[in-house]
């Protein structure tokens, strides 16, 4: 059996770097090749575990040469990087459609709504849990989850610009960063086998609203 090199693998030389593939596919066969490297890595991941992540068990899931993996990521890091990112885009693809929607004075229905859909997101896809976990795992994973989930804290500061108005860009921007790791905190321990998940989704709401209402009220 071949040695996957990421076992162990320090990134010090990464430190401060955002992780990015070696190379995006352009052509449908790469991108088919690209997307089967993702899915495996996600059951691999969910099954064992960071620690025991490793480039050799995803080739075989993927059945695939474990060069093609290298062609694509240079290590694991960069692999669960990757992960993260589609994660962050399908919660801005929702964060979104709330946008579209604002201002609205129906505007608690539909935050209301948007936490179930990402609620339900976290609930169908397990690999979501294990991804946030995998990410805070170095300084340059972290950083690289910093810059990924940045568009969504842009998007929710606009979103909560006629909401408090008061606030300047800056105090808008804070207010979303806390909200979104709040909400990603929470939904990953609404997924637990310590938590009751629909009883943890309704105080997430209830956390969430009583939040915004009191960001709305001037300083």
């Amino acid at each position: 059996m071949a040695k996957d090199p990421t076992v162990g693998e320090t990134t010090n030389q990464n430190r401060g770097d955002i992780l990015l593939p070696r190379r995006r596919p352009a052509q449908q066969r790469s991108r088919e090749t690209f997307e089967k490297i993702l899915t495996s890595a996600r059951t691999v991941l969910v099954e064992c575990g960071f620690e025991s992540f490793t480039f050799d068990e995803v080739s075989k899931r993927a059945t695939l040469p474990i060069g093609t993996i290298y062609r694509f990521f240079a290590n694991k890091y960069v692999l669960i990087c990757e992960l993260d990112r589609q994660d962050t885009a399908s919660a801005i693809a929702e964060m979104q459609r709330f946008a579209e929607q604002m201002p609205g004075i129906q505007w608690p229905m539909v935050l209301d709504e948007l936490i179930d859909h990402l609620a339900l997101m976290w609930r169908a896809d397990p690999s979501r849990r294990a991804v946030w976990h995998a990410v805070q795992s170095t300084p340059a994973t972290r950083a690289t989850a910093a810059a990924t989930e940045l568009p969504l804290i842009e998007l929710l500061g606009s979103v909560l610009k006629p909401l408090a108005p008061q606030r300047s860009d800056q105090e808008r921007g804070d207010l979303a960063r806390i909200l979104v790791h709040t909400m990603t905190s929470l939904l990953n321990f609404a997924v637990t086998e310590d938590a009751r998940f629909d009883v943890t989704v309704r105080e997430i709401k209830r956390m969430i609203l009583a939040y915004l209402f009191d960001a709305a009220q001037p300083s």
